[in-house]
């Protein structure tokens, strides 16, 4: 009987996950994952410290952005829409589109790349199929389906995992180069710090969580109207991000933790692409830890491009005033717009990847960009959580709000550093 009402909780604590664990498995896609690779060959067990740190800081600038879609009811361009002069809009959603679409063709082109590492042909065939199939299944699936789908994507993650138990690792020196790292200094270690926490505390995943706090929201019957009911969705909310944030972190942390094993120690140092750092690792660690990486990439490309493409289409309908919403039909005529921007997006990635400019090499640069656009648009939602206009009576605590400017402080002041030494 307690084994049955164990298994009741747990099914029903599962069943509570949903944007959180999406949002934090997204955020370790290919681009993050050859971010992570730079970090470990590039300086070994020294860089784990920075996805312990940025754990707090980012689920709290997450809770932050879904508290603001879920109350609402409005996404996070609404709500700046709303409150800001169109400038800034303007401006947060500009920057938003750019990066966005860089990192969908940067993602889909090393998930072709790493599907011809497998099987071999054609990788421009690949980045294709790929793009044509992240745009339909977005188009035509329905959003609990499409939820459903994402979910089981995030499983491609623990392929992260399986890789650092492949290999011999020394965890006592783990947990106290985690603790008590050597920093080499200078401008390298900060822009790699930069690329990190951009990486990890990434524009799009604002977007895109407050945008499934609304979905989930406009699902219900209705908004929930009293303090209780708003109160016990803002505690799923919490459970949901901090699982998926720990997730995400964790998955970052054995992705770093094996290319230090294996890359650092045999002295391969620069390692741009995540494609790169999954051959890198075969002639290294073997046959199992190649394959483990190059379909732990696929898999979460698969999961971060539609994740990209729809936190961008969310923004743009809702600077535009249309309907934004993955369950619309199109085949009803609904929702032109907002899946016109997902396909421009999607579309414009893949194109990029015949283009002279290899988006693949651009991966490291993209995590940089994102680390130093996403502190403006993080003072911006910091200051409409605390505003009552906005939040009402449910306005961020004293708590998030110290954690939320402290994750704002920390990479403003990461990104200044880096910019004074360079």
């Amino acid at each position: 009987m307690l084994k049955q009402v164990k298994k009741i909780r747990l099914t029903k604590n599962v069943h509570r996950l949903g944007p959180g664990l999406i949002t934090g498995a997204a955020d370790d896609d290919p681009s993050g994952i050859a971010t992570y690779s730079q970090a470990g060959a590039q300086f070994g067990f020294s860089m784990l410290w920075t996805v312990v740190l940025t754990l707090p800081l980012m689920a709290a600038i997450q809770l932050v952005s879904a508290r603001l879609g879920y109350v609402t009811g409005q996404g996070l361009a609404a709500n700046i829409k709303a409150r800001f002069p169109q400038p800034v809009l303007m401006t947060v959603v500009g920057m938003l589109l750019v990066a966005n679409t860089l990192n969908i063709a940067a993602d889909i082109a090393a998930m072709a790349e790493a599907l011809r590492l497998l099987v071999g042909g054609s990788p421009h065939i690949y980045a294709i199929t790929f793009g044509l199939l992240c745009l339909v299944l977005q188009v035509f699936l329905s959003y609990a389906s499409y939820v459903r789908w994402l979910k089981w994507l995030t499983l491609a993650l623990l392929s992260y995992v399986a890789v650092a138990f492949t290999l011999h690792v020394d965890w006592w020196q783990v947990a106290h180069e985690t603790v008590m790292p050597h920093l080499p200094g200078g401008h390298a270690m900060l822009l790699l710090i930069v690329a990190v926490f951009g990486t990890t505390i990434s524009p799009y995943l604002f977007f895109w969580q407050a945008a499934q706090e609304m979905e989930d929201a406009a699902a219900q019957p209705g908004l929930p109207h009293t303090r209780q009911q708003v109160r016990y969705h803002l505690r799923r909310i919490k459970l949901d991000t901090i699982v998926g944030m720990t997730f995400s972190n964790l998955i970052a942390f054995f992705i770093i933790l094996s290319t230090a094993v294996t890359l650092h120690a045999a002295g391969v140092t620069d390692i741009e692409t995540s494609s790169q750092a999954a051959e890198a690792l075969r002639p290294l660690a073997g046959n199992m830890t190649f394959l483990l990486f190059s379909l732990g990439i696929i898999g979460t490309g698969m999961l971060a491009v539609p994740v990209l493409a729809g936190s961008a289409a969310y923004a743009v309908a809702e600077a535009a005033g249309w309907h934004g919403s993955l369950s619309l039909r199109l085949d009803k005529g609904e929702g032109t717009g907002f899946y016109s921007v997902i396909a421009v997006a999607t579309l414009g990635g893949v194109w990029l990847c015949f283009t002279p400019m290899d988006p693949v090499k651009e991966l490291f640069w993209s995590a940089v960009l994102n680390g130093i656009i996403a502190v403006p648009i993080m003072v911006v939602m910091m200051l409409l959580a605390t505003r009552r206009d906005t939040l009402g009576e449910h306005v961020i605590g004293p708590r998030l709000r110290w954690m939320g400017w402290l994750a704002t402080a920390v990479m403003a002041a990461t990104v200044v550093a880096m910019l004074i030494t360079s």
